[in-house]
């Protein structure tokens, strides 16, 4: 029974002294307000930029036109695609037999029960 006592005090006095650890020093107007003066200032960036001061933008070091001619070149030289595609091989896999051996094959292979007609995975149960 002391011990809930005392840890009932404690966490009293807890809560009393904590209160006063969590009071802001200014009020809401006055964080604004000095939030504006260095947004003028230019101290800070408006809205959710990275704080930090004035940063020049990067600039590109080639012309619009110099830029254009070397991804020309990179399409010609195979090095990338035109458009938004993502850069891959240029041919897709080719199969070496004819549709009808696969499928020759295929029939082969359920008569053997080596895998099952249909979706299923091979030794799959339904």
């Amino acid at each position: 029974m002391k011990m809930k006592t005392a840890l009932s005090l404690v966490a009293a006095a807890v809560a009393l002294l904590s209160h006063s650890a969590f009071a802001q020093e200014k009020s809401r107007a006055e964080v604004k307000e000095e939030t504006k003066k260095a947004v003028k200032a230019g101290e800070t960036k408006a809205g959710e930029g990275q704080p930090g001061g004035k940063e020049a933008p990067a600039k590109s070091t080639q012309t619009r036109a110099e830029r254009k001619a070397d991804a020309a070149k990179a399409v010609k030289a195979g090095e990338t695609k035109a458009g938004e595609s993502t850069p891959g091989p240029k041919e897709t896999a080719k199969s070496t037999k004819a549709r009808a051996e696969v499928k020759d094959e295929a029939k082969a292979a359920v008569k053997a029960g080596e895998t099952k007609a249909g979706e299923g995975q091979p030794g799959q149960k339904k």
